[in-house]
C-alpha cells in the first residue's frame, strides 16, 4: 500500500488509471478518506479511470493516514500536504475532482498554485450560512473525539485547529469571496441541498468565479450517467498541460 512520508506525516493514496492527473478530494468532512467514494452517487475511480490518472488519498487523520495537530494548524496544513503529494509523484499540473470539504480543499490548492490546477469539479461544496455552524462544530467534536484519544495529540492545538478550520466567516470556511472572484481556473460545480451543502454556496461560487458552470441536478440515480458523461467531458476538455 503506498503512503507517503513527510515530517511525521503519513499520507496513504492510490493511483488509479493512466491518462492526465486527476487529483481527487473525498466527501466525509474531518473523515475525507478514499472509502468514502463509495457512499456517494458515483466513485470517480471506478467511472473515470478509464481516461484519466486518478490520484485519491486519505487526508491526514482520515482512513489510514496519520499526522500530528500541532499549534497553528488549519486549513493550510491540508494545502500543503496536497502540494507535497503532487511533488512526490512528479504532477506539475492537474485537474481537481472534491466532493463535500473538497470543494475547499480545491479552491484552497488553486488560491496557493493556480498555475498547477487546469480545472476543478466542485461536488457540492460546504459552505456557511446564519445556520449551520454548529454542525461544522459538532462534526469536528466527533472526529476530535476519536482522535483525542491519541497520547500525542495536544488538546490546545485540537481547540485551536476547530476554530482555524470553522470558527471563520468565509463562506467556504478556507477562501473568501474576493478571491473566488479573481479565479480564473474553469470550475464546474454540481448543486448542493442539504445544511453541509447550501445550495447558497454552490450557486454564490458559480455566480462569483468568472468560468464556471453550474450543474443544479446531478446525483439523482437516473440522471447519474448523463452526470458522469458531462465531467467526463469537462475534464477532457481542459485536461492540457
Amino acid at each position: 500500500m503506498p503512503y507517503f512520508e513527510r515530517d511525521g506525516i503519513s499520507l496513504y493514496y492510490e493511483l488509479h488509471g493512466e491518462g492526465f492527473p486527476v487529483l481527487l478530494f473525498a466527501p466525509g468532512g474531518m473523515r475525507s478518506a478514499i472509502a468514502v467514494w463509495q457512499r456517494g452517487a458515483y466513485d470517480p475511480m471506478q467511472r473515470l479511470s478509464d481516461e484519466f490518472q486518478l490520484i485519491a488519498m486519505d487526508q491526514r487523520n482520515a482512513g489510514q493516514s496519520r499526522a500530528p495537530v500541532r499549534k497553528g494548524d488549519g486549513w493550510q496544513v491540508y494545502t500543503e500536504d496536497h502540494l507535497a503529494l503532487l511533488d512526490h509523484l512528479g504532477v506539475e499540473r492537474c485537474a481537481v475532482l472534491g466532493n463535500c470539504i473538497g470543494g475547499s480543499f480545491g479552491l484552497g490548492l488553486i488560491q496557493a498554485a493556480p498555475e498547477r490546477v487546469a480545472a476543478a469539479v466542485l461536488q457540492q461544496p460546504i459552505g456557511l450560512t446564519t445556520e449551520n455552524r454548529k454542525l461544522f462544530f459538532d462534526m469536528f467534536d466527533a472526529w476530535a473525539k476519536d482522535l483525542g484519544e491519541r497520547p500525542d495529540v495536544d488538546q490546545d492545538a485540537l481547540a485551536g485547529f476547530r476554530q482555524a478550520m470553522y470558527g471563520g466567516d468565509d463562506f467556504v470556511f478556507n477562501v473568501s469571496k474576493d478571491f473566488v472572484k479573481t479565479v480564473q481556473t474553469p470550475l464546474l460545480i454540481t448543486l448542493g441541498n442539504d445544511p453541509y451543502h447550501p445550495s447558497e454556496t454552490s450557486r454564490a461560487i458559480a455566480a462569483l468565479a468568472p468560468n464556471a458552470q453550474l450543474l443544479e441536478r446531478w446525483k439523482e440515480p437516473e440522471l447519474v450517467d448523463d452526470t458522469v458523461a458531462k465531467v467526463r467531458a469537462f475534464l477532457r476538455e481542459h485536461a492540457a498541460l
